[in-house]
Order: structure tokens, then C-alpha cells, then sequence
């Protein structure tokens, strides 16, 4: 199978997940976490990305990021992959990849969809039945964005910040959002749109980024005539 075409605008926010090779672990005890943790950080800092949500997961992660160049997001993953297989293989005695093929990525939408993926992010572990409440997972960015905890990994995306005059009126609004559940058609969107790498927005935001990138970001449209109609006589 081709590998699916990577969309990067800079500035423009993406979701971001690596996976465990064959849903493998990626992390077996809270120093591992701590450890891909500031990997992570310095990646973003060398290669100028910006983080605005994340969680940790058993043997994936999800990200929202922000690159400030073209070629930000590959080469701090990349940057990352290198520090973290290596500490762990070493770790544990293990040879051989971690990660499951390359990361999946998809070019997001900020007024539409932006702070929809953070709480789909941040949600991340009361879906997967690990936390009866976002802030009691430890490995996300939650706490950061929706209590104030200080994150050397997270920064404030403008749509974050425009929820309110100062911190404390933006972390009240944010942890408000948490209120609304997800529907289940946002969350099939937003799956179906980082699994395959279209953009994730309305049908405005995806014709504009192909116009940009002069490369289809939607899928192509289905072909209903005769659909599922069977001629007459057939079997």
C-alpha cells in the first residue's frame, strides 16, 4: 500500500498519534512516561513545534501540534523515535522498532475543530475506562490546560486563549467545554480524518488547504448510480 501523503502547512495545527508496534506498550512503568515526556519537549524546542494538548496512553499518544516550519512535526518525531526506542530497547532488553510504521497526522480546522481535538485528546483515557475524570489521568495535558499546572511541554494555542480576558477565565471556559459530550459523528470525524490524513474541517477549510497544497484533501467523492442494485434474474 502507498503511504499516505503528508499535509504540513506551518503554524497550521495538526493531530498527531504514534502507536505501539502491534499495539505493543510504549511505556511500562511512570518513568518511561516521564522520560518520552522530555524527550518530547526538547524535540518541540530543537525543531520549533509547538504543543497545545497531549495524553500518554499505554501504547499510543495523541498530540496537538503546531509546527513553525514546514518540516517541523517529522523532524521532532523523528527526533524523538531515535531517543525514546533507544532508552527503552536499552531499558528493557528489547531490540528491534517500538512504534507502529510512521506517525498519523491530519491539518485541523482552528475554528471548527481545534478545541473539539482537545477534548477528544484530553478525553482520551475516560474513553478507554482508565479514569473517571480527565484530571485524574497523570499523562495528559489536562491539568495544564484546564487547572493551571505548570507544563514545560504545553503551549496555549490562540483559540485557547481566546476563551477568556486572563488565565483564570480561560481555564473556567475550557474545563466548561467538558460539560458537552462528544457526539459520536465528531468522533468518527475526527478518527476517519487522522487515519487517513484528510484534512479535518468543514467542506470550506478542506477545498482552501488543497487549493494551498495543490493536493486533494478530502476524500473523492462516492459513486452511488446502480449502487447495491441488483439486475433482474441475478443471484
Amino acid at each position: 500500500m502507498a503511504r499516505l501523503p503528508r499535509y504540513v502547512l506551518p503554524e497550521q495545527p495538526q493531530h498527531v498519534i504514534q502507536r505501539g508496534n502491534d499495539r505493543c506498550a510504549m511505556f511500562a512503568a511512570p518513568v518511561d512516561y516521564k522520560f518520552f515526556h522530555d524527550c518530547l519537549t526538547n524535540a518541540c524546542v530543537k525543531h520549533r513545534c509547538q504543543v497545545h494538548a497531549y495524553v500518554f496512553m499505554t501504547n499510543h499518544v495523541h498530540l496537538l501540534m503546531s509546527p513553525q516550519t514546514a518540516h517541523g512535526i517529522g523532524r521532532a518525531m523523528q527526533s524523538l523515535g531515535r531517543r525514546y526506542v533507544r532508552y527503552f530497547n536499552d531499558k528493557y532488553r528489547r531490540t528491534g522498532t517500538l512504534w507502529e510504521g510512521r506517525y498519523r497526522a491530519t491539518l485541523i480546522d482552528s475554528q471548527s475543530y481545534l478545541l473539539r481535538c482537545y477534548r477528544y485528546i484530553e478525553l482520551n483515557p475516560v474513553r478507554a475506562g482508565q479514569a473517571t475524570h480527565p484530571g485524574d489521568y497523570q499523562w495528559s495535558s489536562y491539568r495544564s490546560n484546564a487547572l493551571g499546572r505548570r507544563d514545560a511541554l504545553v503551549m496555549p494555542h490562540v483559540e485557547y486563549v481566546a476563551l477568556g480576558a486572563n488565565d483564570a477565565e480561560r481555564r473556567s471556559a475550557y474545563r466548561a467545554l467538558f460539560l458537552d459530550v462528544i457526539d459520536e459523528e465528531t468522533l468518527g470525524h475526527i478518527r476517519d480524518s487522522t487515519n487517513k490524513a484528510w484534512a479535518l474541517g468543514d467542506d470550506r477549510f478542506r477545498v482552501e488547504i488543497t487549493k494551498l497544497l495543490n493536493r486533494r484533501a478530502y476524500p473523492a467523492p462516492v459513486a452511488t448510480a446502480n449502487r447495491g442494485v441488483r439486475p433482474r434474474g441475478g443471484v
